[in-house]
């Protein structure tokens, strides 16, 4: 008789999404099996519930979401030598097949699930300190702000920085920033609570975007300067043409936060003039995930603070409707099998 296990699962073709039973995958060469001990609640996922976006590269129509995944390795399978039954690891969120990047939990199944199978060349080993529950969502929700801010964005120390949106992204974009030496950071979001948790997470600064004096409030939080980089969390048009106004010559804005609108600049010849950037952005490399791990276990960064809640991955619907109203305004939800 076939084991099975609890997964959620998306019908794409019928938006439609369920905790199910289905059999326990059984690894391949090269693959590992993993006992799922934590899994993260992104807004991706909840994008892909709702039809904003939609798997590329998925064959079928079903797939167990989850690309954020953290657990202990149960299974080998044939010819793998670097893993050991038992290991505490963190996935990748995806992996290049043939030169295309496929994501986890989009492409092909995730960790919302009891079990998840992944080739053992996306395995991250993680402390023993460190929990499955701050472990499970580095690969996307801290990575991705991460390479944003030291890849694409490529800040320097002392530079000044706005951060628009501090949500599940923009939360941990404050607190990589300080860690790279960013000066100052000024937060920008309408929500009082996430502008309070913008200066615990380190900003030097947290304003309004819809103050009157905004121009006038972030010219005093920056000393004059104009900005050396903004990046938008968000994905919203105001937020764009305002971060692009706060740029200095030579500015970059990047674009981090996903959307299907249309993206405009209002004045070109000004951008042009000020030789200015704008730069699309879109999760990380695996490198990045193995530095930030290695920052935690160093000590230099830690996200006991990142993890508002906690869900049976029974009761993954909740967590999802959770995540979509900003019950709690989180910065990320965990599901736990």
């Amino acid at each position: 008789m076939t084991a099975t296990m609890l997964a959620g699962r998306l019908d794409v073709a019928k938006g439609a999404f369920a905790v199910e039973e289905v059999p326990v995958p059984v690894p391949g060469p090269g693959e590992v099996l993993i006992k799922v001990e934590a899994a993260g609640v992104c807004l991706s996922d909840v994008h892909l519930i709702d039809g904003t976006l939609k798997p590329f590269l998925l064959k079928g129509d079903k797939v167990t979401l989850g690309h954020e995944v953290a657990g202990t390795v149960h299974t080998l399978g044939g010819g793998v030598t670097t893993a050991s039954v038992g290991d505490r690891v963190l996935l990748q969120a995806g992996e290049s097949r043939e030169g295309v990047v496929h994501t986890r939990g989009v492409d092909y199944d995730g960790g919302w699930a009891e079990y998840a199978l992944a080739t053992a060349t996306t395995l991250v080993p993680i402390p023993d300190d460190l929990p499955f529950e701050q472990a499970c969502f580095i690969p996307d929700a801290v990575s991705t702000p991460w390479a944003a801010i030291t890849s694409t964005g490529a800040v320097r120390p002392a530079e000044a920085v706005g951060v628009w949106g501090v949500g599940g992204l923009g939360a941990h974009g404050v607190q990589l920033l300080r860690a790279v030496g960013a000066f100052p950071i000024v937060a920008v979001d309408p929500l009082p609570v996430a502008r309070e948790r913008a200066l615990a997470f380190g900003a030097d600064a947290a304003l309004d975007p819809t103050d009157a004096r905004f121009a006038e409030l972030l010219r005093a939080a920056t000393g004059g300067r104009p900005l050396a980089a903004a990046f938008d969390f968000a994905g919203v048009a105001p937020v764009r043409e305002q971060a692009m106004a706060s740029l200095g010559e030579r500015g970059r804005l990047v674009l981090v936060g996903l959307t299907d609108q249309p993206l405009t600049v209002t004045n070109g010849t000004l951008v042009s003039y000020r030789r200015q950037q704008i730069l699309g952005h879109y999760g990380s490399e695996g490198r990045d995930v193995a530095d930030l791990v290695d920052l935690v276990r160093g000590g230099r960064l830690e996200f006991s603070r990142s993890v508002s809640g906690t869900f049976p991955l029974a009761e993954a619907a909740r967590a999802v409707r959770a995540l979509e109203r900003k019950e709690g305004d989180p910065i990320r939800l965990v599901l736990k099998p």
